[in-house]
């Protein structure tokens, strides 16, 4: 993962909404949810849900599936996993160097 691709997605997680709702579909796993469900759960009026899903599946995090009249959403763990390794891939690679 390059930076560009990494910032992409630390941006689409950046705000409150936007990290309940993919909270929401890691909680339920591979099998995810249909999007009226994150609704109810959530609380969030429909455009604005349609709208932070649209910026979470533009950056990969989430994807999304049309299955009959509902759309399902489901976190997209490998992109979860490739940030996670991205910000931690050079963790304390500095430890021990004199900072003075």
């Amino acid at each position: 993962m390059d930076s560009d691709s990494a910032a992409d997605g630390f941006t689409a997680m950046g705000s409150t909404a936007r990290l309940d709702v993919l909270r929401a579909l890691v909680r339920a796993g591979p099998a995810g949810r249909p999007v009226s469900d994150i609704q109810a759960t959530l609380g969030i009026p429909a455009s604005t849900l349609t709208h932070h899903l649209k910026a979470l599946a533009d950056a990969g995090l989430i994807i999304q599936e049309k299955t009959g009249r509902s759309i399902i959403s489901r976190a997209n763990y490998d992109q979860l996993e490739a940030l996670a390794a991205f910000i931690l891939s050079e963790c304390c690679s500095e430890e021990g160097r004199n900072h003075g």
